[in-house]
């Protein structure tokens, strides 16, 4: 087996979910020159969206991986929207938006869970600038959503 972002999410048991339709008036993706941005990914779970609030009813480690299925997602808009994750150069941005009580103050360690999933999934490319942020309400109560913008071979 060659390795690629693919090769190396499987070897560490992870699987690509079939990437999430929008759910209101915009697109998934928009490549313009050779940046993809890609819509917020909520998060999900067996084809459910994994809500809660952290620091009421999920501990860090349950954001955690509510995160890194946050990440699963959006190498799933990447895939679909450049046909192959080899043409991937950089993560450059992700946006992390964690549902939280207002005394909760470890959104980085929960964004963590998408940050660490680039790194295993792009090497050093998916070294990226992020913000991690404290939100009352996600989309249909989801835990935490995460945003990219990831630099593309042309």
């Amino acid at each position: 087996m060659t390795d690629t972002p693919e090769s190396r999410l499987a070897a560490a048991g992870h699987v690509l979910p079939i990437p999430g339709a929008p759910i209101a008036a915009y697109v998934p993706t928009v490549l313009s020159g050779n940046l993809l941005y890609i819509s917020g990914q909520v998060s999900q779970a067996n084809g459910a969206i994994t809500k809660g609030r952290l620091g009421a009813d999920m501990d860090v480690a349950a954001g955690q991986a509510a995160a890194q299925s946050c990440g699963l997602y959006l190498i799933a808009q990447m895939k679909a929207a450049l046909g192959d994750l080899g043409r991937v150069k950089r993560i450059v941005k992700l946006g992390g938006f964690v549902t939280s009580t207002n005394d909760f103050t470890d959104q980085p360690e929960v964004v963590n869970g998408t940050s660490e999933l680039m790194l295993l999934a792009f090497g050093e490319a998916g070294r990226h600038a992020r913000s991690a942020v404290g939100v009352p309400a996600l989309p249909r109560g989801a835990a935490v959503e995460v945003d990219a913008i990831v630099e593309v071979e042309a």
